[in-house]
């Protein structure tokens, strides 16, 4: 379930035309529901169109339904969608009964159905409508959506529908780039896994991320040898990884308390931490040069097209994020939603952006990076995105226990709660859009 930019409304066309933005793909056999607070719209949920089991008896759906969206404490009505091409038929198999089932239930919550149409490949219509003046058969155009003004407005800004979660398509790696990660990280991991207990390497590796989240949200995604061997080798490390995404929603405090909570630091005297050298290469596992075609002096961030500067180590005095106080939540109320009140969002978007970089060359690394992407889709309330994260993680690392906990989360309609509130749920362009 998602929250909308604040954007003008003219008519059905803008409000069809915003539904694939704030999924982000356009929806087949779906059901999407979104909350009015008075003239205003306020949160997208999108459901599968249920079976003929359901179609026989749709009340329990209807509840589902009426439950999830009870979320949006100030909702007054909603609006609904079906996205099918069965809008057209009657008898077996047609919605009749579920649209009469979902307006029953939430007419009962004190969100009566405003309006309900029907949205199908070529035609869309209103659902109940039966006047051939307004409503010709077999329905409106489907281009009177995807040509309408709000539609224009949100690509203007720089918003795109992408496809659907299950048709994602991995970017292409570089043979070069792939070869030189792996080999760097195997080296990387060797030196980390004995210091999995340190607190001083657990400072240094929030500190790194921190810093790097930091900076310039255009070189994140950007392909960088050493510095993203080093990322994937702490990821294989949960304790770390967790607290990775505990300080990019609640801050760098909250992830070092909870792990001192947790007890995962050894009193046994400490080894030197680990750091990212502005160089870059490990000291061990042999040069990344030493893989680079004759001639090249360039280095790799260079030769593989990427920014020409370097990523430096951050020391571990960074200063807490703004807003970041000392009274700091529990690693489960962040990873919930519950707590903060509002998380990072800007961090958590960064976040997002290294660890697509991070998933791309597989292995328990990219198990790892694509839970972390499910988890943020979840908390930007989009769950079929963060569904297909989890799942493409457990097909690399069956049984990872993380992604196993989050999915299961997913699929019996838990929302994070932060999607569930209006003041803290996600906003693609930021609370400042127009």
């Amino acid at each position: 379930m998602t929250s909308p930019e604040r954007l003008t409304v003219r008519g059905p066309e803008d409000i069809l035309g915003f539904i694939p933005h704030s999924l982000g793909y356009w929806p087949a056999n779906s059901l999407v529901a979104m909350t009015m607070q008075g003239k205003r719209l306020g949160a997208t949920l999108r459901l599968d169109l249920p079976g003929p089991a359901v179609l026989a008896d749709p009340s329990a759906f209807a509840e589902t339904v009426s439950g999830y969206l009870a979320a949006d404490e100030h909702a007054d009505g909603t609006l609904l969608a079906l996205f099918t091409n069965n809008g057209w038929l009657s008898g077996p198999g047609c919605y009749d009964g579920l649209l009469f089932g979902l307006e029953s239930a939430l007419a009962e919550a004190g969100m009566p159905v405003k309006e309900a149409w029907y949205v199908g490949d070529r035609y869309w219509r209103d659902a109940w409508c039966t006047d051939s003046a307004c409503c010709p058969l077999p329905g409106r155009p489907l281009e009177q959506i995807r040509d309408s003004l709000l539609n224009t407005e949100m690509v203007f800004r720089g918003s795109s529908v992408g496809p659907p979660p299950e048709e994602r398509q991995p970017r292409p790696v570089p043979s070069l780039y792939r070869a030189a990660v792996l080999e760097a990280e195997t080296a990387w991991s060797a030196r980390l896994d004995c210091r999995r207990q340190s607190r001083a390497q657990f400072d240094a590796v929030l500190s790194l991320w921190t810093g790097l989240l930091a900076g310039p949200p255009g070189e994140l995604g950007q392909p960088l040898v050493d510095r993203d061997a080093f990322l994937r080798a702490t990821l294989l490390v949960p304790a770390w990884r967790d607290a990775v995404l505990v300080m990019a929603a609640a801050g760098k405090a909250a992830a070092a308390a909870g792990a001192e909570e947790f007890g995962i630091f050894d009193e046994e005297p400490e080894l030197e931490p680990v750091v990212l050298p502005e160089g870059g290469a490990p000291d061990s596992g042999g040069s990344l040069r030493d893989v680079l075609p004759p001639g090249t002096d360039a280095p790799w961030t260079e030769a593989l097209g990427a920014p020409s500067s370097r990523f430096t180590h951050v020391s571990a005095d960074v200063p807490p994020a703004p807003g970041e106080q000392p009274g700091t939540p529990g690693y489960g109320d962040v990873l919930m939603g519950h707590q903060p009140a509002v998380p990072q969002w800007q961090t958590m978007d960064s976040l997002e952006l290294v660890l697509a970089q991070l998933a791309l060359l597989g292995g328990a690394p990219a198990a790892a990076a694509l839970t972390g992407r499910g988890w943020i889709a979840w908390c930007r309330g989009r769950g079929s995105y963060s569904a297909a994260y989890f799942e493409e993680a457990l097909e690399i690392d069956p049984g990872y226990r993380l992604a196993e906990l989050l999915l299961e989360l997913v699929r019996r309609g838990t929302l994070c709660g932060w999607a569930a509130r209006k003041e803290a749920a996600w906003q693609k362009f930021g609370p400042d859009a127009a």
